[in-house]
């Protein structure tokens, strides 16, 4: 509550509604599409995981990042303010770099949890992350969790890591140990495994297959390559994926940008960066006088904005717009093409 795009104020939770909140979004997802398989909580949001995920029986296993040991951990972060806190029933806070309204409910709620005995009970798989310089939650609280929790577990430390993982480099690392770490413990679906086997023989075509979840969810594959696709949710999708017509607009800018970089470097042109913005509308033949000459009834209209960068002279730019054209998807799409469907017998 109160974080990231949330509603509500920080300053009126504390960290038995953080699990509650946490508990009821769990029982959301399994009540209206799938329950959550893992839980994963970064700081207080990883004391507040361990405890909430001893509360949801389909989750198989739980990462903590940076997480203490126990929550009343965190209250010596809080210094010089606990006095004003406690007179005032409420202080402002600065942990990491960011403010925080504290009230002394927050800091009593705290105080009444117990986590050892919760940890220890957990019986789930357990990925512990923490940095040895973390200066807001020492890495002793990483070895008290892991010596708590039973086996299957594990811990990976976050070497040179401060402890928001504000290096780029140290959050893309979380991030790629956590997938391959979870493929073990979150097995895919009957369903899924059926549509890989189904795709093990896609190489050389691009593979459309339904996911089933959602109305309009597809599994897209190219080559070695996995994509999403979908719609918006106004259209009744998940908008977990570019749509078909976004796909369309993603080859036009794509083989743009490639041309103009080709041609750039075939005549020596200080082409620093280009890029190209693609919008997509069906408009009335009538209303578009850019639009081929002879076309009637409503029409696709593509535009392209482009975006280059480089010491160039007007000349050369007004060429590049010219070789814009000369994109392979855009000859495509200005002709007429030919599809031919074929049904396919499944045995």
């Amino acid at each position: 509550t109160g974080l990231g795009a949330s509603d509500g104020e920080f300053s009126n939770t504390n960290f038995s509604s953080n699990v509650g909140d946490l508990i009821a979004a769990a029982k959301y997802m399994r009540d209206t599409w799938e329950a959550p398989a893992i839980m994963i909580g970064h700081s207080l949001g990883g004391a507040a995981v361990l405890v909430a995920a001893a509360s949801c029986p389909d989750v198989k296993a739980v990462a903590t990042i940076g997480a203490p040991a126990d929550a009343a951990h965190v209250i010596h972060n809080f210094g010089a303010k606990l006095d004003e806190i406690a007179e005032h029933g409420a202080a402002e806070v600065s942990l990491a770099g960011r403010k925080f309204t504290i009230k002394k409910q927050f800091l009593d709620d705290l105080n009444a949890q117990s986590m050892h005995e919760t940890i220890g009970k957990l019986r789930k798989a357990l990925l512990v992350f923490h940095s040895p310089t973390d200066n807001i939650v020492g890495i002793e609280n990483a070895g008290e969790i892991f010596g708590a929790a039973k086996h299957p577990k594990s811990f990976v430390s976050l070497d040179g890591a401060d402890h928001l993982l504000s290096r780029r480099s140290d959050a893309e690392f979380v991030a790629d140990v956590l997938s391959s770490w979870a493929r073990r413990y979150v097995p895919l679906k009957q369903q899924d495994d059926d549509q890989t086997a189904a795709m093990q023989d896609a190489a050389g075509i691009v593979r459309v297959v339904e996911t089933g979840l959602g109305k309009f969810q597809q599994h897209v594959l190219v080559d070695d390559h996995r994509l999403v696709a979908d719609e918006p949710v106004s259209y009744g999708g998940l908008a977990t994926g570019p749509s078909p017509y976004d796909f369309l607009a993603i080859a036009l800018g794509a083989c743009t940008s490639m041309t103009l970089r080709m041609y750039g470097e075939r005549k020596g042109l200080q082409l620093d960066r280009v890029q190209v913005d693609v919008t997509h509308a069906k408009i009335h033949a009538k209303d578009c006088a850019d639009c081929a000459q002879g076309r009637v009834g409503r029409v696709d209209r593509f535009e392209r904005l482009l975006t280059i960068e480089g010491d160039l002279t007007t000349a050369q730019r007004e060429r590049l717009v010219e070789i814009a054209d000369l994109c392979p998807v855009h000859k495509t799409l200005e002709k007429s093409s030919t599809i031919a469907t074929k049904l396919v017998s499944k045995n």
